[in-house]
């Protein structure tokens, strides 16, 4: 398959309207390359995912990727595991991102059990599974229907199962928040966004992408059930936490 994204230039020029963000085709066009240039250790997160599913996940099982955008952390998991050793079900609400990932996932590993599927994680029908991964998904939701969300998957998850769920983060205290911020507009201006672009995208993004803090998530895996939960990653404002039902 040939590589069909473009360079995010989506908010380049002024907008006398900034729309509402949304996973659209002309999102899912640019897509790889908005995340690279707008996600700090999006890479690192997905290189330990391999690593994380080798040590907790029963050979065989089945792994959830849900809000899999264009299956990157399928493709990673794949890259890094055999076809016997898990079967998998990745998620989006996007038509779009689910066509380009069908098309991806079937070019890149025709070899595993992958099947990707249009849905919304909120309703759906889960099936047993060993591992659920959880990138940069669950800020995208109303806050009311987060709990019931990570209450599901706890359920969903085979004993002695784990979630990694990342996430866009916010401090608690208001001068460490404010700091981290301005060094993610540093990072993206690094990256070569504009200050236009920052600008713009952050209007964007107003209310659609809503973040909460380190201890909102680790409260709400505990009143999920989940017997302990950690943060093995953060860079600036964007963590990776992974939390383990009980064997």
């Amino acid at each position: 398959m040939s590589d069909a994204s473009y360079r995010d230039a989506i908010f380049s020029t002024p907008l006398d309207r900034v729309a509402r963000f949304s996973f659209d085709e002309q999102v899912v066009a640019c897509f790889p390359d908005m995340i690279r240039r707008s996600v700090p250790g999006y890479g690192q997160i997905l290189g330990m995912l391999g690593l994380i599913a080798q040590r907790h996940l029963r050979h065989g099982a089945h792994v959830y990727d849900l809000g899999c955008s264009l299956g990157a952390a399928s493709l990673a998991l794949a890259g890094q595991l055999p076809a016997d050793a898990f079967r998998l079900t990745a998620v989006d609400l996007s038509p779009a991102m689910v066509a380009r990932a069908r098309e991806t996932l079937a070019d890149e590993c025709p070899g595993h059990a992958i099947e990707v599927v249009e849905g919304d994680i909120r309703t759906l029908d889960y099936r047993p599974s060993g591992m659920i991964v959880l990138n940069f998904t669950l800020q995208f939701l109303p806050r009311e229907d987060r709990d019931a969300v990570i209450a599901r998957l706890h359920e969903a998850l085979e004993p002695g199962g784990v979630l990694v769920l990342s996430e866009k983060v916010v401090d608690l205290d208001e001068q460490d928040n404010a700091w981290r911020v301005e060094r993610y507009h540093d990072f993206k201006r690094a990256n070569g966004y504009s200050d236009l672009e920052i600008s713009q995208k952050r209007n964007a993004l107003e209310n659609v992408l809503v973040p909460d803090s380190l201890d909102a998530h680790h409260d709400r895996l505990a009143r999920a059930g989940f017997s302990r939960s950690l943060t093995w990653f953060q860079y600036l404002n964007f963590a990776s936490l992974i939390a383990f039902k009980e064997a």
